[in-house]
């Protein structure tokens, strides 16, 4: 691994991204579906929540924002398009389904005073007024907990940097089904399009 960064690094990748003045918490995607034994999206694993929780709890208690997303789709699908197609399981977030799978999980479940964006794609951006909001509110770092992080967590980091946020990806608030791409995505985002950054210094950043 010391060969990789040390090639990585000299070919200019990995360059530090300093946090902005304005933060706003965004908790991806964190519902039942990953966290309940025995779904078919389940992640074997929690300690990505248990993360989170303690992320939010610091944002709260810091005045920053926490903003929520999660997916749901209209009727077959039909606004799923061909992620949908592609990725069979989503068909648990259809509306009128009586699944509750798409529930955001009870630990870091949104105050009435918080925003949950409603998305269709992989990135919180793509299709949503998340974008707008950021920019209507004076935000310019994005705190990214959620999952999956070879998914929805890197699409959104990708695209945050696209659009001019900082993306912050908190490296134990975000999960995968497999260590594999999760650890291949956190190197890769670390390398090209976010800071990686441990639980602890974005408690103690964000309580400040």
């Amino acid at each position: 691994m010391s060969d990789l960064n040390d090639d990585y690094s000299s070919a200019g990748f990995g360059r530090a991204l300093e946090w902005g003045t304005a933060p706003a918490v965004l908790v991806i995607d964190m519902v039942a579906a990953y966290f309940r034994p025995g779904a078919e999206l389940y992640m074997g694993s929690r300690d990505c929540l248990d993360s989170a929780a303690r992320v939010v709890a610091a944002a709260r208690a810091g005045g920053v924002p926490v903003i929520y997303t999660r997916v749901a789709y209209g009727p077959d699908g039909v606004d799923g398009g061909l992620f949908f197609k592609k990725v069979g399981a989503l068909r648990h977030f259809v509306a009128g389904t009586g699944s509750d799978l798409g529930e955001i999980m009870p630990e870091v479940a949104p105050r009435p005073d918080e925003l949950v964006i409603v998305k269709q794609y992989a990135s919180a951006f793509f299709g949503t007024t998340l974008a707008a909001t950021l920019t209507a509110r004076g935000i310019d770092t994005l705190v990214i907990c959620g999952v999956s992080t070879s998914g929805c967590v890197r699409a959104t980091a990708v695209d945050a940097i696209s659009s001019g946020y900082v993306p912050i990806v908190v490296r134990q608030a975000v999960g995968d089904r497999d260590p594999r791409p999760h650890e291949a995505n956190l190197f890769d985002l670390q390398a090209k399009y976010a800071e990686v950054c441990d639980e602890p210094e974005v408690v103690a950043k964000l309580r400040r």
